[in-house]
C-alpha cells in the first residue's frame, strides 16, 4: 500500500478521487481503509452543505448521498444514533460499522 497516497486521501479525498465510486474501484486500499476515506469525505461534504446553507456556493450537490451509498456497498452499516449533534453532522467513527462489529 502507498502510505503517502493513503494519507493524502484521508486529508482530502476529493483531491485524489472524482467520485465515491472511484474509492470503491481503487484496489490499492483495504475495505477498512476505503471506509475511513469515505467517512472523511462524508464529513467534508457535510461541511460544504453547511456552507451552502449559510449562503456560500456548494458545487457538490448530492455528494453526501453518493458517499453513503458507497459506504453501504462496502458493507458499512450506518448507526445514526451515534451522529454528532452538530450543524455539520458528519458520521462519528462509531456510526459506521462493518460486518461482525456490534
Amino acid at each position: 500500500m502507498d502510505r503517502t497516497r493513503y494519507e493524502q486521501a484521508l486529508l482530502d479525498p476529493a483531491d485524489i478521487y472524482d467520485a465515491p465510486a472511484d474509492v470503491l474501484a481503487d484496489d490499492t486500499f483495504s475495505t477498512a481503509e476505503k471506509i475511513e476515506i469515505l467517512r472523511r469525505w462524508e464529513y467534508d461534504a457535510a461541511e460544504i452543505g453547511v456552507a451552502d446553507e449559510e449562503g456560500m456556493p456548494n458545487p457538490t450537490g448530492a455528494m453526501v448521498h453518493d458517499i453513503l451509498v458507497a459506504l453501504g456497498s462496502l458493507g458499512a452499516d450506518l448507526d445514526l444514533g451515534h451522529t454528532p449533534p452538530t450543524k455539520q453532522g458528519g458520521l462519528d467513527r462509531r456510526s459506521i460499522k462493518t460486518a461482525g462489529e456490534s
